[in-house]
């Protein structure tokens, strides 16, 4: 049973293969992906965070995630990308909050994943760049993606108090560049729906 406190506070970017902002996160899971179902790649910017008594604050991550229709019905596949820097207790912190054993906002990940294709320690970068958020891990993940602007001029367009598990504010986006190499895997999402949040996860409760 999960019982060590843990939080990671920054930024996450995702882009996906739904052709038009992704469904999920209105629906939160009761509608499928556009193209039926869901290949996602993801950037953390891990600004402060811990788990127990370990530091995991300044690290970056990828993650990979296959979801064969509904997001709600389960039998997803994940596989992580930590940070090269990270300790191997960083790393094993990251492993159990990303397959869901730490509890709390991942704890769903647990029930919901039922193929987890490992972990792999690279150097992943992830910049901000104007609006664009830059995410590079070398040969796996090369992406950029924009913010699609609101009505207002400077500012993006946005859903705000959303029951999302991910974030209850998502910046509607949409991916320039959106490469991902890895795990037998070969995307290209270019042109294609995008997210961008706050990251806010706590746990193990």
């Amino acid at each position: 049973m999960a019982d060590v406190e843990w939080a990671l506070k920054g930024e996450l970017v995702l882009s996906c293969n739904c052709t038009v902002f992704c469904p999920c996160v209105i629906s939160l899971g009761q509608h499928p992906p556009t193209e039926g179902y869901c290949q996602t790649w993801a950037g953390f910017r891990v600004d402060n965070g811990y788990y127990g008594d370990t530091d995991l604050s300044g690290l970056n991550l990828g993650l990979i995630m296959e979801i064969p229709g509904y997001m709600s019905r389960g039998n997803w596949t994940a596989g992580l990308f930590v940070d090269k820097r990270a300790s191997i207790y960083a790393t094993k912190a990251f492993t159990k909050i990303f397959t869901g054993k730490a509890g709390g906002t991942t704890g769903l990940l647990s029930i919901l994943v039922g193929n987890f294709l490992g972990v792999q320690q690279v150097p992943i970068s992830y910049e901000v760049e104007d609006k664009k958020r830059i995410v590079k891990i070398p040969k796996i993940i090369d992406g950029v993606v924009s913010p699609i602007p609101g009505r207002k001029h400077g500012e993006d367009t946005v859903i705000s108090n959303s029951e999302y598990w991910i974030a209850p504010e998502i910046i509607v986006a949409k991916s320039e560049r959106s490469k991902m190499r890895a795990f037998g895997r070969n995307w290209n999402f270019a042109g294609r729906s995008a997210e961008i949040c706050a990251l806010d996860w706590s746990g193990p409760n």
